[in-house]
């Protein structure tokens, strides 16, 4: 495939932002005509896209399951919609890939007809209108439950206590998965227990480790990467990443006491604070390719920051394989403001923004997963370049003190420049394959 098709390929799901949409306060004159209603119009946009959190016991800090709830805030909801902080996805709506999944952004109508509502008083209208409320999974449960059923393995940790105050705490237990043959993973998700504990589970990673006859442990490759707010992963059909027979979960977790973000209580917190859940394929199934995650570093850029300053990082990482990139999350702390990810193509010359995010929050971890034809195939030999920008000055929102120097380290209050990818490893028969599959639909779409 030409280059230029591949190119118009990767960005066929971009979603170009139309001019006139101003988030601003013109905005309702310049979108609608007549009353914007809860009732008609603006409850079945919460239902779907807020209660989840803004529930009671949920992660946000106020419940909005209900019209009485909602109205005292609806001048809040407006700004935090207009400004795309709520709900918190912050991938730029203008650059790069747009088809994904589990994307949390509201669509452009969706944000007007939000700010609309508000603008002219957040009515309640016909309250015969109302949508039927929805069944919410509480906290304490497995979100991805309702597509998938329950996890086939749950691995927990022992119990444990995190002060209200102190030192960030590290707990790496390893604990068994019961699995007694070699399976392919479906999906997976780490879950904080409910209360206080998700706000001090800063993150939660897993490793398979296999025990061997001499005692010793061999690692058995990543299970999943857990940071605050991430909802969890789902594996395109097609590729394994494998748990391997009588595997044990190796977790590496770091707590924070007190807790960060806006639900943080500053109590101490026990029990039982994480689980690890696992959704199999079938005994069986096969897939020619396997794919696994993997945290790419930077490979450039000093991350150290004067008070009151700022640095960026970047980050090269090549392969002598071809590989599709299936999902892309960027990982920092209270400084971190922006991110990227580009590939760039030495037979060319040509550099593709393939993911930008703006605005970055530490609370919200997303893993932001490519839709199924959009996922970028990536040559051997490409180049992936990861960068992301720091910002140690007050004009950062999330910056607990500018006066600080920063370095780079696992603490919360220092810095982190690295990025969680999935790729899917190929061979370049299944490269070409892949790509002419996606030339051909591009052709049936013209």
């Amino acid at each position: 495939m030409e280059r230029t098709r591949l190119h118009r390929w990767i960005l066929a799901g971009a979603l170009p932002l139309v001019a006139t949409v101003v988030f601003g306060g013109t905005l309702s004159a310049q979108t609608t005509e007549g009353q914007i209603t809860f009732a008609d119009d603006v409850a079945t946009i919460i239902q779907e896209n807020c209660q989840i959190c803004h529930q009671p016991g949920g992660i946000g800090p106020m419940s909005l399951t209900n019209y009485d709830e909602i109205r005292p805030w609806a001048q809040m909801i407006r700004e935090k919609v207009a400004a795309s902080e709520m709900p918190p996805y912050a991938y730029d709506r203008d650059i790069g890939i747009q088809d994904l999944k589990e994307d949390w952004r509201l669509s452009v109508d969706q944000i007007a007809t939000v700010v609309s509502w508000a603008d002219q008083g957040a009515p309640l209208g016909n309250v015969a209108n109302l949508p039927a409320p929805i069944t919410l999974p509480t906290p304490e449960e497995w979100r991805m439950a309702a597509q998938f059923g329950p996890p086939d393995i749950v691995v927990g940790i022992p119990e444990v206590t995190v002060p209200a105050n102190g030192r960030d705490m590290s707990f790496g237990p390893l604990m068994p998965t019961g699995l007694t043959a070699d399976r392919c993973i479906k999906a997976l998700q780490v879950k904080p227990a409910g209360g206080n504990a998700r706000t001090v589970v800063h993150h939660a990673n897993s490793t398979f480790q296999v025990a061997q006859e001499d005692g010793t442990m061999s690692r058995g490759g990543r299970a999943t990467e857990y940071a605050m707010g991430k909802f969890g992963e789902v594996l395109p059909e097609g590729v394994c990443r494998t748990i391997p027979a009588n595997a044990l979960v190796q977790w590496d977790i770091h707590f924070f006491p007190g807790g960060v973000g806006a639900a943080a209580t500053g109590e101490a917190v026990s029990g039982n604070l994480v689980e690890l859940g696992i959704w199999l394929h079938p005994e069986g199934y096969t897939a020619p390719y396997e794919q696994d995650l993997a945290s790419y570093g930077e490979s450039s850029g000093e991350l150290i920051m004067p008070p009151n300053g700022s640095t960026m990082t970047v980050g090269y990482h090549s392969f002598d394989h071809p590989v599709r990139i299936d999902q892309f999350q960027p990982h920092g702390h209270l400084r971190l403001r922006h991110a990227s990810l580009e590939i760039f193509y030495p037979e060319t010359g040509e550099t593709e923004v393939i993911s930008m995010i703006t605005n970055w929050s530490a609370t919200w971890h997303h893993s932001h997963i490519y839709g199924d034809d959009a996922a970028p195939l990536v040559p051997a030999g490409a180049v992936l370049i990861t960068k992301q920008w720091y910002d140690n000055t007050a004009d950062n929102p999330n910056n607990p003190d500018p006066a600080q120097w920063v370095l780079g380290g696992g603490r919360t209050a220092d810095e982190m420049s690295h990025a969680w990818i999935a790729l899917t490893h190929l061979d370049q028969a299944g490269y070409e394959q892949l790509v002419a599959e996606r030339e051909r639909k591009l052709a049936a779409d013209d």
